[in-house]
């Protein structure tokens, strides 16, 4: 039995190649058959730029993090899954020694080994190690599909935990990509009453109504933005989630948002804005940074899908073939405003 792999080879050549079937050495390990993986956009920022950061591809890497699969085999002492199970795949590991990890903060630590990021491979091949306690099983009636999309929802339960949404908590969520989408539905399923998306691209926010906005707002159709947010909402929202990166947005958010409020931000922009610092004072705002997920945030992710408060299958605007994964990359590049989130089957 082979291992196909998608791999970034080097900036802008993806190839499909053979890589040796991974065998498991720590007896607390699992090999899972991949059925699903997203894409991401650091996936494509890798492909068109080769880094992120200080985090940059050096020799051939396989692509992919957002994936769900069948366990084939389990090490000697894995008792949380056995073969057969369905999963979705945590694809971040801390080191069990950091301070972090020990605290219950691992998405921090300095050690993380992440599928997908320089010199770790991803998800995007046949078969794909990962330890025992950090895949969740999936119920009977969510796809793998939906299991793929875990990875991107649980984005979204983080930073609705960080921003402590519940009951009668008014949300603004800045950008409608796949994690702007995402973290209105969880809002929603949290509890606000108020779920407000904006953008500037009208089928996103028609996505976002579907997904569970209760207002949708396109920033490019206003004068006088804070005038406007305030009668569309009949207040300030008391919730900033930003996930656009764009310094315009965070201006935004930290101008509409009420005294008090908190501002959680999610989507990667530039290193260094301008910030309006006095208006954070001034309204004794909690300002929040969002680093992926961290502990149970991807078993509530799988509970939400599992009682169907949220519907992730609503982001899915394009589907590959393992063997087109090339293809599902250069179109992301070429219609990146009609694409919000691509599914790769794993290989047949």
């Amino acid at each position: 039995m082979s291992n196909p792999s998608v791999i970034l080879n080097k900036v802008g050549e993806i190839v499909l190649k053979d890589r040796p079937i991974p065998e498991i050495k720590d007896e607390h390990y699992v090999k899972i058959a991949i059925r699903k993986t997203g894409i991401c956009g650091s996936d494509v920022h890798y492909y068109t730029h080769g880094s992120i950061g200080s985090f940059e591809v050096k020799s051939p890497m396989v692509l992919g993090h957002e994936s769900s699969g069948e366990v084939v085999e389990i090490g000697k002492a894995v008792t949380r899954v056995k073969v057969g199970d369905r999963v979705a795949i945590e694809p971040g590991i801390p080191s069990r020694y950091s301070e972090e990890y020990k605290e219950g903060r691992y998405n921090l630590c300095p050690h993380m080994a992440f599928a997908a990021t320089p010199p770790y491979d991803g998800t995007l091949a046949r078969y794909y190690l990962a330890p025992e306690d950090f895949l969740v099983k999936l119920p009977d009636h969510v796809s793998y599909e939906e299991g793929a999309l875990v990875e991107p929802l649980s984005v979204g339960v983080h930073a609705a935990k960080l921003a402590n949404i519940r009951f009668n908590s008014k949300v603004a969520v800045f950008g409608a990509g796949p994690v702007g989408l995402l973290s209105a539905a969880v809002a929603k399923a949290f509890g606000a009453t108020q779920v407000l998306v904006i953008d500037i691209f009208e089928e996103k926010l028609k996505t976002a109504k579907e997904i569970g906005a209760t207002h949708t707002f396109n920033s490019l159709k206003t004068k006088d933005f804070k005038k406007d947010i305030i009668e569309l909402l009949g207040g300030q929202p008391n919730v900033i989630i930003e996930a656009s990166g764009a310094e315009i947005a965070v201006k935004n958010g930290i101008d509409i948002v009420k005294a008090g409020g908190v501002f959680v931000q999610v989507g990667m922009g530039k290193d260094e804005i301008n910030f309006p610092l006095a208006k954070v004072t001034e309204k004794e705002l909690t300002l929040k940074g969002n680093f992926r997920y961290s502990h149970g945030d991807y078993q509530d992710s799988v509970d939400l899908l599992d009682l169907g408060l949220v519907n992730v299958k609503l982001i899915v605007s394009h589907r590959y073939d393992f063997n087109d994964a090339a293809q599902a990359f250069e179109n992301i590049v070429k219609n990146g405003k009609d694409v919000v989130k691509t599914i790769i089957d794993g290989p047949k």
